[in-house]
């Protein structure tokens, strides 16, 4: 089936406010376009998002399905109708207490996050002491990595040098702790990590390929 994207420039929005002092956070999502069997969104960002049915952006808005010119979406269960070039929708979302990590062909579990507001995209990784942002990620997240504690790390590399500094707000697929400990590397890295000083703060367990993570404190 031939695909042709229905680019619009006034695009119909969702925005996702913070409800009381439990609310993940407030940000804007525009429909920007749609394929046959997939949407794009922009992120309030500015970066474009193009996502295949099913499957959710960092903030946890899910595309349902797609007829013509038009998308269903999903947030904290609750689905939405949007129209190219129609109104804003406005949706009230809780912060998750539970989240459900599903794990790909090679049995990565990958998820996507905001560290103090920006977009990293993490790998969980149980082997790591400590949550690990390349350079790249801890800049745009604000952390100047030169003002954190010097130590050392092993990786498949060997051991290198990080930095040991206090995340004030780290949030995975709408669930947010605040004051998490990680290290943050002088070069980038393939992928940032979630490590231990986060999942310790979870029950964990698997199932199957999906990894069930629930917020202790």
């Amino acid at each position: 089936m031939r695909a042709v994207l229905k680019a619009v420039q006034a695009a119909a929005s969702i925005c996702v406010l913070a409800g009381g002092s439990a609310a993940a956070g407030a940000t804007e999502v525009a429909l920007a376009g749609v394929f046959a069997d997939r949407a794009v969104l922009q992120a309030d960002d500015g970066r474009l998002h193009t996502l295949r049915i099913g499957e959710r952006t960092a903030d946890g808005v899910k595309l349902v399905s797609i007829s013509g010119s038009s998308a269903v979406v999903e947030l904290d269960g609750r689905r939405q109708r949007l129209e190219l070039g129609g109104g804003p929708i406005r949706t009230e979302v809780a912060e998750r207490a539970a989240l459900t990590l599903v794990a790909d062909q090679r049995g990565h579990h990958f998820a996507e996050g905001r560290v103090n507001g920006a977009r990293v995209r993490f790998l969980v990784d149980t082997g790591a002491t400590l949550v690990s942002l390349g350079r790249s990620d801890a800049q745009r997240a604000g952390l100047d990595f030169r003002k954190g504690a010097p130590t050392t790390t092993s990786t498949a590399n060997g051991v290198v040098r990080v930095w040991r500094m206090r995340i004030d707000s780290l949030e995975v697929e709408g669930m947010k702790l605040h004051n998490v400990d990680a290290a943050i590397h002088e070069n980038d890295l393939p992928v940032s990590l979630l490590g231990m000083s986060f999942l310790n703060r979870m029950q964990w367990r698997r199932e199957g390929d999906a990894l069930i993570l629930e917020k202790r404190y």
